[in-house]
């Protein structure tokens, strides 16, 4: 067993810390505020080669390792969640589906743009009818005469509406194979016919991350379109959630870091009854617990990667990952707008967007009682 990070990783931890406290914090609290999407701050994430990381370099990627790319999205969620949502449903939801079942010619048309900053990628999954239950889809895509017309909408597409949003990959109902839903991915870029992108406003948390609502109106898309085979699209959909889960967990030990850090600096200078509150038993052992938390949360997580970048059976851990990394985040959260007291529900203070970003973990990629379906089914229920 070594829990050492190699050189590469290392320096990447760095430089990734070093560019979310240079370029994102600064800004981070008026993007919040204002729930602005920064193209700015997505093509200087670009430049610094952070999306499509674990892609070959002939697709615009740098050939790194799953940790390497897990480790990046945890030190830009330790700043800020909604610019760590961009990276990581990018990564994982947008270039993965495109990388993992695309034909060679959709991957070299797609994802060395993808890998820019300059071009954005949705993954259509989730429907006002269809969250937990991804079966549940109702959008429906018939070919015909070589083109498949699709009908349907979608909902909480991260990624899918901005003006650098390319197209999305959508999950639809393309007949029925022995009395059940035969569900197909076809791509569909923006700016096709039919194809409607609304942007999602008002949102408690995330605010200045890009979320979508999709409408499909009779939105014709040629044949080759299709990503994968007919009726291989749950299996895309589903892996790409096991992918996806480990992004998710490395945003919940990211805010979890980030809340801790701020929740110790302010008991450190904070003084009530003549000396700085970290040194009450009730607040010093509640960073305590924050810490090894956030210890067990990082060490599950890196292991889940581990397993994947050695080609093992990774599943389980990813939900397990997923599933714990986003309750230490709640919990972590929780107990440092605790500690800051009343400042820890004034704006003024970053711990307040880090509690309301946390609250999203729990729910996107699949709610912490759909990880538990899922382990428990692993472990033999």
């Amino acid at each position: 067993m070594d829990f050492e990070l190699t050189e590469e990783q290392q320096l990447i931890r760095e430089t990734v810390r070093d560019f979310a406290e240079r370029e994102i914090k600064p800004i981070a609290q008026e993007l919040d505020e204002k729930a602005e999407f920064s193209y700015e701050l997505t093509e200087k994430i670009g430049e610094l080669g952070l999306f499509g990381m674990y892609l070959p370099e002939k697709y615009g990627g740098q050939g790194l390792d799953v940790l390497s790319y897990i480790i990046a999205v945890e030190e830009i969620a330790r700043i800020d969640g909604s610019q760590a949502a961009t990276l990581a449903a990018q990564n994982s939801l947008g270039i993965g589906p495109i990388y993992y079942y695309g034909t060679e010619e959709q991957k070299l048309k797609y994802l060395p743009q993808l890998c820019t900053g300059k071009g954005l990628w949705g993954f259509g999954l989730t429907e006002p009818e269809a969250g937990s239950d991804s079966r549940g889809t109702k959008t429906k895509a018939k070919l015909v005469n070589g083109e498949w017309i699709i009908d349907g909408s979608k909902i909480f597409i991260t990624n899918g509406a901005s003006e650098i949003s390319l197209g999305s990959t959508i999950q639809s109902v393309t007949g029925e194979k022995d009395g059940k839903k035969e569900f197909t991915t076809i791509i569909v870029e923006k700016g096709t016919p039919g194809f409607k992108t609304v942007s999602m406003h008002n949102k408690m948390m995330w605010r200045a991350s890009d979320t979508a609502e999709l409408y499909l109106d009779e939105c014709k898309v040629p044949e080759e379109n299709l990503l994968g085979k007919v009726g291989q699209g749950s299996k895309i959909m589903l892996s790409t959630l096991d992918n996806g889960r480990l992004s998710i967990a490395a945003m919940g030990l990211g805010c979890a870091q980030g809340a801790f850090e701020l929740a110790l600096k302010y008991s450190q200078e904070r003084k009530q009854f003549g000396k700085p509150i970290c040194k009450f038993q009730i607040n010093a052992f509640k960073l305590a617990d924050m810490a090894t938390k956030i210890e067990l949360a990082r060490n599950l997580l890196y292991k889940a990667c581990w397993l994947k970048d050695n080609n093992k059976a990774f599943a389980k851990e990813a939900a397990m990952s997923k599933l714990y990394c986003s309750e230490i985040a709640k919990q972590v959260a929780d107990e440092a707008v605790q500690i800051h007291g009343g400042y820890g529900l004034m704006k003024d203070y970053d711990v307040e967007r880090f509690y309301r970003d946390q609250r999203l973990l729990q729910i996107g990629e699949g709610t912490s009682e759909i990880q538990r379906l899922v382990i428990s089914r692993y472990i033999g229920c």
